[in-house]
């Protein structure tokens, strides 16, 4: 007999679990993607494919065309707002989330104080892990030094 069943998708969306006497436990935990594009004719297709691949779900990918070097993105903080405790926000390169080393460190402390992970794809970056943060902060000067 199974007393303790689970209901729901694993991963992107919430799920539910019933315990014992009945009652249903609700935690989540969603992929949230964001993708940059300077420019209106760039396109953000080799973006979207990778957070799709990384299992962002198409509804949670958030495509911004604005200049890095903008600190207020509309899509950027729609994502900040969207985003809760446990969620992980998934990005390409740490070049679309900021081109600024001072933007990147305090989006990154942010995050870290409301318990989201930061998961930047093709850096291999993961701030749920301590070599992950170290990454993070070692990797936050080349966006700006780049531009």
């Amino acid at each position: 007999m199974i007393t303790n069943p689970q209901v729901g998708i694993v991963g992107n969306s919430r799920r539910e679990s019933t315990s014992a006497n009945g009652s249903a436990d609700r935690f989540r935990h969603i992929l949230i993607g964001y993708a940059r594009v300077s420019t209106a004719d760039q396109n953000p297709d080799h973006q979207i494919d990778a957070l799709i691949r990384a299992g962002v779900d198409r509804d949670h990918i958030h495509v911004d065309t604005a200049s890095g070097a903008k600190a207020s993105r509309p899509k950027l903080d729609l994502v900040m707002q969207l985003l809760r405790e446990s969620d992980t926000l998934k990005v390409t390169r740490l070049d679309r989330l900021s081109r600024s080393v001072l933007h990147l460190v305090t989006l990154g402390a942010e995050l870290r104080e409301r318990g989201i992970g930061l998961n930047v794809i093709e850096q291999a970056i993961d701030t749920s892990t301590m070599e992950g943060r170290a990454m993070f902060g070692m990797l936050s000067v080349l966006p700006e030094h780049q531009r």
